[in-house]
């Protein structure tokens, strides 16, 4: 009758040892500020954006890729129409995690995070863009908030947009595009300038 007691306690100590195993470590990352998982995903960067944000490099045939495309709205303000390659938005909700291929734009007027995007178009009010030269530009982040990089610089595009005045309610502009180091190159429509008014 002994046995039958012991059962237990032999089960929950083999428990115990296999949770216990199951949470043990090679140690390696104990103590390294900012060490955590290795992903499977790219390499991290010291390099940051402004916001600190590291870089994670791609090799630039695996890298997504962006264009930016800027046209002035008849009723006002701007329409941002962003063309990606090898790379899919990402839904709200998405685990903060790096994949390959996903994630969200982050869209900058003259250096300054004006949204951050999951679909290709959004349209841009006109006092975000007063009278001069500005530069729009789209970033892409991976999930977990790291940087899309190739060969170190981020994977973004920038328009040039010159807006002739707030006071008009069709702008002048023109706009030319650029592509980021994972792009291909740019269709001949995209890189064209617009103007209206």
């Amino acid at each position: 009758m002994s046995w039958t007691r012991g059962l237990p306690s032999a089960l929950a100590a083999c428990v115990l040892l296999l949770v216990a195993a199951a949470g043990c470590g090679t140690g390696e990352t104990h103590g390294k500020r900012g060490a955590g998982a290795p992903s499977p995903v790219g390499k991290i960067l010291d390099g940051t954006d402004e916001g600190g944000r590291h870089y994670r490099e791609l090799d630039k045939k695996q890298a997504p890729g962006v264009g930016t495309e800027v046209t002035p709205d008849a009723g006002g303000g701007w329409d941002v129409r962003l063309e990606v390659h090898r790379f899919r938005f990402s839904p709200a909700g998405t685990a903060a995690q790096a994949v390959a291929g996903r994630g969200l734009a982050y869209l900058f007027v003259d250096g300054r995070l004006v949204t951050r995007l999951r679909t290709s178009a959004y349209h841009l009010p006109a006092k975000l863009v007063p009278q001069g030269t500005h530069h729009i530009t789209a970033r892409l982040y991976a999930d977990d908030g790291t940087v899309w990089a190739v060969r170190g610089k981020p994977v973004e595009s920038t328009a040039d947009v010159t807006a002739s005045g707030t006071e008009t309610t069709t702008p002048t502009a023109s706009a030319a595009r650029t592509e980021s180091p994972g792009a291909a190159t740019p269709s001949a429509a995209g890189a064209s300038g617009a103007s209206a008014g």
